[in-house]
Parts: C-alpha cells; sequence; structure tokens
C-alpha cells in the first residue's frame, strides 16, 4: 500500500541510508558512532512526532503460518496490561485450541468465543457455514462496539470473506464503528484488497518450506494447535 506522507519516506530513506553504511567494514569507530548517533536523532525526531495512541485495524494474511499465533502474541500483551480482550474465531471452531485452555487463567478479561464448526471440506454444508459466519459477525460487533474491550480478534475472518460468507462492504461497516482506541485484528488467508487498504498494519505471511506440504508431517500438539 503507498505510503503518502513524504516526511516518512525521508525518514525510512534516511534510516535505510545509514543502515547501509554502517554495514561497511572500513568504518572506523568514530565513523560507526556518528552514523549511529545520527540514525538515533532521525528515529527520535520519529518518535516525538508521533500520534501517541490510536484504535488500530490489524490484518494478519498470507499463505505462511504464524497469522493467528501473532495475533495471539498481542492478546498475550493487552491481557498483560490489563485491558479486556475478545477473540471470535470464524472456522477453527469444532478445534479445542490449547491456547483457549491457557487463556482461562484470564477469565475476567477475555471473551473467547469458538462460532465456526471447522473448515470448510469438513463441514460440507455451504448454508450452514454460512449461517454461522453470520452469527460469528454478529458476535463480533458487539465487541467492536463495546467500549470496554481494548482489543478484538476476528479469527479467520478472511476465509469467510474469501468463501463469501461475509461481504467485505459490512465487515468495513461495521469496523467503521469501532471506538476511536479499540485494535481489531482480522487474521486469515487472501485477505480482500478493501480491507488491506483499509487497515492500519498489515503482515503478509510468506510459505517457504511447511511440514505437511513437503514432508507429509501432520498437524502436531504445540506447533499448529
Amino acid at each position: 500500500m503507498k505510503n503518502d506522507n513524504p516526511q516518512q519516506l525521508d525518514s525510512d530513506q534516511e534510516i535505510a541510508r545509514v543502515i547501509d553504511e554502517v554495514m561497511s567494514s572500513s568504518l572506523s569507530n568514530e565513523q560507526y558512532r556518528q552514523k549511529m548517533q545520527r540514525r538515533k536523532e532521525v528515529q527520535d525526531k520519529r518518535i516525538a512526532q508521533a500520534v501517541p495512541e490510536k484504535g488500530l485495524i490489524i490484518v494478519n494474511t498470507g499463505n505462511g503460518k504464524g497469522k493467528t499465533t501473532a495475533a495471539l502474541g498481542m492478546v498475550m500483551r493487552s491481557l498483560g496490561h490489563g485491558y479486556k480482550v475478545a477473540i471470535v474465531q470464524f472456522i477453527k471452531g469444532a478445534w479445542e485450541p490449547s491456547e483457549k485452555r491457557v487463556f482461562s487463567n484470564w477469565q475476567d478479561q477475555l471473551e473467547f468465543h469458538a462460532m465456526g464448526e471447522g473448515f470448510t471440506w469438513e463441514t460440507q454444508d455451504r448454508d450452514r457455514d454460512l449461517d454461522k459466519a453470520q452469527a460469528a459477525w454478529e458476535k463480533s460487533l458487539e465487541y467492536i462496539r463495546n467500549p470496554d474491550f481494548r482489543l478484538v480478534l476476528l479469527d479467520e475472518i478472511n476465509i469467510a470473506l474469501k468463501m463469501g460468507y461475509l461481504q467485505v462492504e459490512q465487515v468495513l461497516a461495521g469496523l467503521a464503528t469501532k471506538p476511536a482506541d479499540t485494535h481489531v485484528i482480522l487474521t486469515g488467508r487472501g485477505a480482500p484488497p478493501a480491507l488491506i487498504e483499509r487497515a492500519d498494519l498489515v503482515t503478509e505471511m510468506t510459505l517457504v518450506k511447511h511440514p505437511f506440504r513437503d514432508q507429509g508431517v501432520k498437524a502436531q500438539p504445540g506447533i499448529e494447535y
């Protein structure tokens, strides 16, 4: 997504230039110190000009592993700060993931709803999958609009969008109703372009190697679930 902030681009280019120069083995210790000092000045200026807080729309997508795992890391941080968090699972509802057991230690801060019935090839019932996705979205809206919840994780909602169980327009309209300081994370491969354009933070997980695809290794506890 294009960055239209010239000042931001200039800062990024300045930092990249400094890093390239620092990687040169020909620098003396004094030259290295000066380059690091310059980088610190640029970074300090950017931090001083930054907005203190803003509720973010975060998208974790791509074919690689780690989309939900990365989101759960943010969930852990939020819980550690004492914030209330809601998780709504759109697809993996048939599972009883170990994360759910771990998060039971924060019952007073965390709401967890597994609204799906498993992967689409398991259910084999499009109408039921559609109804479940719509119900999960309605539940999600309750938390998105509730200012008591600082973070809302919509796990695998991008799959529901890709399959046509939800429309991107309704999701964008719902996100527009969130309080200003609420963060919403949307995970799953195939995030639609309109959602990516709207998001504040987008990470695409790239698949390089996978044990199931390359070696036929099944999903394992502690790694996949």
